[in-house]
């Protein structure tokens, strides 16, 4: 599992990156033939890896309940975010992970609840979850990289 939270290190080292090139206007505008922003998206990667690590675990989330039902599959861009919720989101980025590597490295991760994912593979482990949050993470990146470039 290291080595998958590695991979999601280097991953949100890059959307970090795309975060402080950009402005809250940029990170707020939902561009044509688009249906969310970049920030929407940043955060949509917080609150999956949440809920498909710790809520399948049974365990507590990092994250308070109204960042979930603002980010989870299925929502959308439904206001502008302020600069101080940026900072939040991308403070998340990490914070999450540091966290996970040492509840990684202390065990915590006793069970999983098996959970069928939208592109029909479905998570039967943590070691699971770990693996395809990085794809999901990749599908956003993706989708970051194009947000940007029709900005």
């Amino acid at each position: 599992m290291k080595q998958a939270l590695e991979i999601t290190r280097i991953n949100r080292n890059l959307i970090s990156k795309i975060v402080d090139a950009h402005t809250l206007a940029q990170l707020n505008t939902v561009p044509k033939g688009f249906s969310n922003t970049l920030i929407w998206n940043i955060a949509h990667i917080v609150v999956t890896q949440q809920l498909l690590v710790y809520k399948l675990s049974g365990l507590p989330l990092m994250i308070d309940e109204a960042m979930v039902e603002s980010y989870k599959k299925g929502s959308k861009t439904e206001r502008p975010v302020t600069a101080d919720e940026v900072t939040e989101i991308k403070n998340l980025l990490f914070s999450t992970l540091d966290q996970t590597e040492k509840d990684i490295e202390a065990g915590i991760f006793k069970s999983y609840t098996e959970y069928p994912t939208s592109t029909g593979y479905t998570l039967r482990s943590i070691e699971d979850a770990f693996r395809f949050n990085n794809f999901h993470e990749g599908i956003h990146l993706g989708y970051i990289l194009a947000l940007k470039k029709a900005l």
